[in-house]
C-alpha cells in the first residue's frame, strides 16, 4: 500500500507472525472461484511489473499469470512451474508482509537512508501490557542493535518532533495503514523521510512483553522496525533479522545476523570495531554440520542453532525456524529421538527434556533428564536414537553412552558403557544420532558414519553428513 502525506509517497513495511500446526503435506485447494481471485490479487499486489506498486495485471492473460507465479516460487524457493500447484498457493496463504517481495537486503525503494548518522527518536505513547521504564530498555536496546552494526548514534528527545517517532495504536490511527488486531500485523515503520518518514507503530491489540514465549516480544519486533525506518526492506534470508516473519529468540541470545550487518553497512559504512554476525545455515556448504537429528512420521528433522532443516518424501529440503513450529521450544535442541509406539518425539537441551505428540509440545515439560535416571553429572545429552525393535533408546554423553528400556521407563544395569568399545570405529564423541533401515548412522562434524549393529562394523565410505540434505 501506498500512504501520501503532503504528496510525499511513503511506504509502510509491516511485520506478520504466521505460526504452522502441522508438517502435513499442503492440502490440494482445487481451483475455486475464491482461490482464482485470491491467486490474482496476491500477484497483483506483491509481483507489479518493476517500479509499479499494486499495479493492476490482465491476469487473463496466461503468459502474465504464468511468470508472475515464476517469480513468486522464485523468491520463496519452491519449485519453479509457472502454475498455482498447492504448495504455491499454501505459501500464497500464509500471512505476510503487506509490500511486494525484494531480493535479500535489497534497500528499500529509491534506496532512502538519512542524511546524517547522529538520529533522534522519541516515545510518544506506550503499551498498558509494560512498564514505561521497560519500553523505553526495549527500544534502546532495539536501537543498540544498529548502532553495534554501523556508524550510527541515537539520542532520545522527550518533546517535539524527533526522526523517529514510536507509538502504541489500535485499528484505523491516521496513516492509511489501519492495525488488524491480535495477530496478524505487529507493526509497521516507514522509511527515512520527512513528517512520518521513520516513524514506528505497534498494534496496542496485541500483547507486548519483554520475556518468555507468552505475547510478542517487543524488542525483537522493535530491532526489525527500526531497521526499516533506517531504510533496510525485508530479506529473503529466513534468518535474517529483517525476514519478514517474526521469530521467537532469547533477547539475551541475539545475534544480529551477517545478513542485516551487511545490510545496514551497505547503506552506512561500516563502524570502528568491527562486527560479525552468524550466517544462516547453508545446507550444501561444506563445513555444515547438525546439533541433533530425528525422525517425525516419516520425516527426517535436522536441528542447527535456530533453525531445522525438513527433509520431507515428497516436498524434498526446507529450512524452518524452531520458534516458527514450536513457539515453546529453546533454540540449540542437542539430542532427539522419536519414540515409535507412542508416537512422540523427546528433544533435549541442557539437563532438561521436552516431549511432542505428533507435532503439539506436551504440557508438564520441560523436565529434568534426571527423572529418566541420569546421575547429577551428567549436564546435557550429545545424541540419542531409539531401537523401535527392541524399545531400547541409547543416550550418548562425552565418550560413554546409556540404554534406556522404553518399556520398563528405566535405565538398564550395567552402563553406562564405552562408545568406542562397543561401536568400534565411530569414534570417542558424535553430535548426533539415527537408526534407519538396519544401520545406525552417527554424525560427527562434517562426517556421517554408517555403523552395522549385527556386525559390529563401519561400514565403508566414511560420506559427508549434509548428502542427507540432498547435497
Amino acid at each position: 500500500m501506498i500512504v501520501r502525506m503532503k504528496n510525499l509517497p511513503i511506504l509502510p513495511f509491516l511485520l506478520l507472525i504466521f505460526t504452522f500446526s502441522t508438517f502435513a503435506a499442503p492440502v490440494d485447494l482445487g481451483h475455486k472461484d475464491e482461490d482464482i481471485n485470491f491467486i490474482k490479487s496476491y500477484l497483483s499486489n506483491f509481483y507489479s511489473p518493476e517500479g509499479v506498486l499494486f499495479a493492476e495485471i490482465n491476469m487473463e492473460d496466461n503468459v502474465t499469470m504464468t511468470e508472475k507465479l515464476k517469480k513468486m516460487q522464485k523468491f520463496f524457493g519452491l519449485k519453479v512451474t509457472g502454475k498455482a500447484n498447492a504448495e504455491t498457493v499454501a505459501v500464497m496463504k500464509k500471512p505476510r508482509c503487506g509490500v511486494p517481495d525484494v531480493g535479500s537486503f535489497t534497500l528499500t525503494d529509491g534506496n532512502p537512508k538519512w542524511e546524517r548518522n547522529n538520529i533522534t527518536y522519541r516515545i510518544v505513547g506506550y503499551t498498558s501490557d509494560m512498564h514505561r521504564s521497560d519500553v523505553d530498555k526495549a527500544i534502546q536496546e532495539a536501537l543498540k542493535v544498529w548502532s553495534k552494526a554501523a556508524p550510527l548514534k541515537f539520542k532520545r528527545l522527550h518533546g517535539g518532533i524527533a526522526d523517529i517517532m514510536i507509538s502504541f495504536e489500535r485499528r484505523d490511527h491516521g496513516d492509511n495503514s489501519p492495525f488488524d488486531g491480535p495477530d496478524g500485523i505487529l507493526a509497521h515503520a516507514f522509511q527515512p523521510g520527512k513528517y512520518i518518514g521513520g516513524d514506528v507503530h505497534f498494534d496496542e491489540d496485541e500483547f507486548w512483553t519483554t520475556r518468555g514465549l507468552r505475547g510478542r516480544n517487543l524488542f525483537l519486533v522493535a530491532a526489525h522496525e527500526l531497521g526499516h525506518s533506517l531504510g533496510l526492506s525485508h530479506s529473503t534470508d529466513s534468518g535474517a533479522l529483517m525476514y519478514p516473519t517474526y521469530a521467537y529468540t532469547e533477547p539475551h541470545l541475539f545475534q544480529l545476523p551477517q545478513d542485516d550487518i551487511d545490510g545496514i553497512q551497505a547503506i552506512y559504512g561500516k563502524p570502528d570495531i568491527p562486527v560479525n554476525g552468524p550466517k544462516t545455515p547453508n545446507a550444501c556448504d561444506p563445513s555444515t554440520t547438525f546439533d541433533a537429528i530425528v525422525t517425525l512420521r516419516g520425516e527426517i528433522i535436522f536441528f542447527k542453532g535456530r533453525h531445522f532443516w525438513r527433509k520431507h518424501p515428497q516436498l524434498g529440503v526446507e529450512l524452518f525456524f524452531i520458534s516458527l513450529f514450536w513457539p515453546n521450544l529453546p533454540s540449540g535442541i542437542q539430542a532427539a529421538y522419536e519414540n515409535y509406539e507412542k508416537d512422540q518425539v523427546l528433544l533435549f537441551k541442557g539437563n532438561k527434556y521436552w516431549v511432542l505428540k505428533g507435532y503439539d509440545v506436551l504440557s508438564g515439560y520441560p523436565k529434568s533428564i534426571y527423572n529418566l535416571g541420569f546421575p547429577k553429572n551428567v549436564k546435557k545429552i550429545d545424541a540419542a536414537f531409539s531401537d523401535a525393535e527392541s524399545e531400547k533408546t541409547y543416550f550418548f554423553v562425552n565418550d560413554k553412552y546409556w540404554r534406556y528400556d522404553e518399556i520398563r521407563q528405566s535405565m538398564e544395569k550395567g552402563y553406562p558403557r564405552k562408545t568406542p568399545q562397543d561401536f568400534k570405529g565411530v569414534g570417542n564423541k558424535i553430535d548426533a544420532a539415527l537408526q534407519q533401515n538396519g544401520y545406525i548412522y552417527f554424525f560427527r562434524g562434517t562426517q556421517v558414519i554408517q555403523f552395522d549393529p549385527k556386525r559390529k562394523t563401519v561400514v565403508p565410505p566414511i560420506q559427508r553428513s549434509n548428502r542427507w540434505l540432498n547435497c
